[in-house]
């Protein structure tokens, strides 16, 4: 039975893994603390565990009383490296939510802290769990386009889930690096993982066109807005029980609003986004994320030299009502091939669910690699840190000069 702590009470860290120790993994998973800087919204998460769990709102005091096997860190993504370092020099495990962190020096400042102690990092990068994606990354194994020379991908959030990092603590720079490490840490990271490369420059452009000073009427939160009665991107949850007494009951503690202004001029990340990126064993991708897009979901295509892929996923819009998925091949002599998987239920199509069993079972076998480690969520995250350096500076920018190559071909038995 391994020892776990959760670092960070909000919705990710309840829903996705407190909840699931205390209810469908007690049998080999224990929860042993809760820590938050907010104790009501601790105290809460608490109350919803079936068994009594001790409350924290210093990290230091949990470990040292504690001492788990292993810390979940779900907080907001500027913290992630100050608890997973501390964990790591403590000798304890880290499962760190996506993304590892947010800018090059606190990636080092890990991947030091890993080195020195020998413990280990897990990324939880849940799209690689997803039936689509594992399907795509079996067919690419298998040669089905040849060796990838280019990857074209375009991720459109809608107004609904698009809007939400808008209204949120991800409407800094500073907290999360902005939705390219935040948001785009997932889609990287399938490439990444897809097509088997390494990022190696990033070109990119951003720019804050729809939300933000764009907005012709703003007030402080949706909640006491005067426009709320006609504003289409006011928040509508705020009365379901759990958000209320996640958020809107534990204001008191440290005056997080969980329903800011989405034309609040305070924001600054960016909500147009195109990256040209150069991985360096050749392939080249373009790729686009737009937050304020009128239905939500992907496409990809993924061409090399014995032909191309393409697949696509639709969440909102006419085009959701399919009730498969499908992956198109095309070779060079004319012939096509379709693939149609059946759409899975649960969070995200069934990837939450293998990937909670592969981090607290870890009976499943891993042929393509899915489970990742801190190289994984450092390849994920420097593709959007360096894009937001590129926009910055309006240059190129080499992954070289933020994370060093040779940092794994010294240790690449370490990795493997």
């Amino acid at each position: 039975m391994k020892e776990y702590v959760l670092v960070g009470s909000g919705g990710r860290g309840y829903w996705m893994y407190a909840s699931a120790i205390a209810e469908r993994y007690n049998d080999v998973a224990h929860l042993a603390g809760i820590m938050d800087v907010n104790r009501k919204r601790a105290e809460y998460v608490e109350s919803l565990i079936p068994y009594e769990v001790p409350v924290y709102t210093d990290f230091d005091k949990m470990m040292e009383e504690v001492r788990p096997d292993c810390a979940i860190v779900t907080t907001v993504d500027r913290f992630h490296s100050q608890y997973v370092v501390k964990a790591l020099d403590l000798g304890v495990d880290v499962i760190c939510e996506k993304p590892m962190t947010m800018d090059a020096d606190s990636c080092n400042a890990i991947l030091d802290a890993e080195e020195r102690n020998g413990r280990r990092i897990t990324v939880t990068f849940n799209c690689r769990y997803m039936p689509l994606f594992t399907r795509m990354k079996e067919l690419l194994a298998q040669g089905v386009v040849g060796e990838v020379l280019n990857v074209h991908f375009e991720w459109m959030l809608d107004t609904v889930h698009g809007a939400d990092y808008f209204r949120r603590w991800h409407r800094k720079l500073e907290n999360c690096g902005g939705l390219l490490v935040h948001k785009s840490t997932h889609h990287f990271d399938i490439v990444n993982w897809l097509i088997g490369q390494e990022p190696a420059e990033v070109f990119a452009n951003g720019a804050l066109r729809f939300y933000g000073a764009a907005g012709e009427k703003r007030s402080e939160r949706c909640c006491t807005c005067p426009h709320a009665g006609e504003c289409e991107y006011v928040y509508q949850d705020s009365q379901v029980p759990w958000v209320k007494a996640m958020y809107y009951d534990c204001e008191s503690e440290d005056g997080y609003y969980r329903d800011r202004c989405v034309f609040a001029e305070e924001i600054d990340i960016y909500d147009t986004m195109s990256l040209a990126v150069k991985y360096r064993q050749g392939a080249l991708m373009s790729y686009s994320l737009v937050a304020h897009a009128p239905y939500e979901g992907w496409k990809i295509s993924i061409s090399g030299t014995k032909g191309r892929m393409e697949a696509c996923e639709f969440d909102t819009g006419t085009q959701a009502c399919d009730d498969c998925f499908h992956i198109k091949l095309f070779d060079r002599k004319g012939g096509t091939m379709t693939y149609d998987l059946k759409k899975e239920t649960g969070s995200h199509g069934g990837g939450d669910e293998r990937l909670l069993r592969m981090l607290f079972r870890g009976d499943l076998a891993d042929p393509l690699g899915q489970f990742a480690g801190s190289k994984d969520g450092s390849m994920s995250i420097l593709i959007g840190i360096a894009a937001n350096k590129s926009i910055r500076e309006h240059r190129p920018v080499t992954i070289e000069e933020l994370v060093s190559f040779d940092r794994w071909k010294e240790r690449k038995e370490a990795w493997e």
